[in-house]
């Protein structure tokens, strides 16, 4: 008598949030339509698109399900797309991004051969593609050494903090645990994607990982639905939501690292412009989790500044030599 193979008796559907996407969500479906393991259902929810966005998801005919919605954002038109899905497992693509032909394939593999997982992500590339540069997230050789040997990590949140837990367009998860952690919070603009993931690791911390870059993240693209928000005032709302469902579920411990890597690297964002002014007051709100030392630098550094911010192109210099904790 033979033994269904996990992998084949596995459902996949791809939800894909999109706006004013015309010219490039051909990109994003071709993308999926070529993968060598096909999911079995593709939605795409159009976002109140102004554009042709429709026209062109329809010209793919049946194998392409379109929903429309008038504009509500990027968590609501995930949680459409979701809704709408038949499929046991959910996969992510956002409209502006692409996968790289053995996405699907190789994650099912994954998941096959680990069935307690509920969810799985892998490397991706950074393309800047009107400069024509690209760049691994996390060089691959690295992703194998830190899962020594393994198929996941233990801890999302540890992945997290090591540049090892991918991205919205690497993830794939079981529907039922999006339900359970409650789908995507409407009101989170911008983060709507790290607030999710955050809500099921403190259920389901381990995580597949694939090293292998996986899928390509499209950077600097125009009417981005996620990347268009104002970045201070929802990270403040997202690291102040989470430090206290981590501490009502007793994993603070747990998840203060992330929160801590997540910090730094906007509050290093910032010093570039005119949010440099945000930064003694994001050290002040979250002080329980950045350290002493650098809550120090941060203070004497923003007592002038302007001054500071012109001198930031010679400090990143420095401090990518000398690999200061700034």
């Amino acid at each position: 008598m033979s033994v269904a193979n996990p992998e084949m008796t596995m459902t996949i559907g791809v939800v894909i949030p999109a706006y004013n996407s015309a010219k490039h969500i051909r990109r994003a479906l071709d993308s999926v339509l070529a993968q060598t393991r096909s999911p079995e259902e593709i939605i795409v929810a159009d976002d109140g698109s102004t554009d042709d966005t429709a026209t062109v998801v329809e010209g793919y005919g049946s194998r392409v399900k379109l929903i429309r919605q008038t504009n509500a954002g990027a968590s609501v038109a995930r949680n459409t797309g979701i809704n709408a899905a038949t499929s046991e497992w959910i996969a992510f693509l956002d409209s502006d991004d692409e996968w790289l032909p053995e996405k699907l394939q190789l994650q099912s593999e994954l998941l096959s051969r680990n069935p307690r997982l509920v969810w799985t992500t892998a490397n991706f590339i950074y393309c800047h593609c009107g400069r024509n540069l690209h760049s691994q997230k996390l060089a691959e050789a690295k992703g194998r050494a830190l899962l020594s040997g393994r198929d996941f990590f233990e801890d999302y949140f540890d992945a997290f903090t090591k540049a090892a837990a991918g991205w919205t367009g690497t993830m794939i998860v079981k529907r039922s645990v999006l339900i359970e952690a409650g789908l995507f919070r409407p009101g989170q603009l911008r983060f709507n994607d790290e607030d999710m993931w955050w809500r099921i690791a403190y259920r389901y911390p381990e995580i597949g990982y694939n090293s292998k870059p996986l899928a390509i993240y499209h950077m600097y693209v125009p009417d981005s639905l996620t990347k268009k928000h104002e970045v201070p005032k929802s990270l403040d709302e997202l690291i102040a939501n989470h430090i206290q469902i981590a501490s009502e579920c007793g994993k603070l411990e747990r998840f203060k690292p992330c929160a801590e890597r997540m910090l730094r690297y906007w509050i290093h964002r910032y010093w570039f412009d005119e949010r440099i002014m945000h930064i003694r007051e994001m050290t002040d709100r979250f002080s329980r989790v950045l350290p002493p030392f650098y809550k120090s630098a941060l203070r004497i550094l923003t007592i002038f500044p302007r001054i500071t911010s012109a001198c930031m192109p010679i400090l990143s210099r420095i401090n990518k030599v000398l690999r200061l904790p700034l």
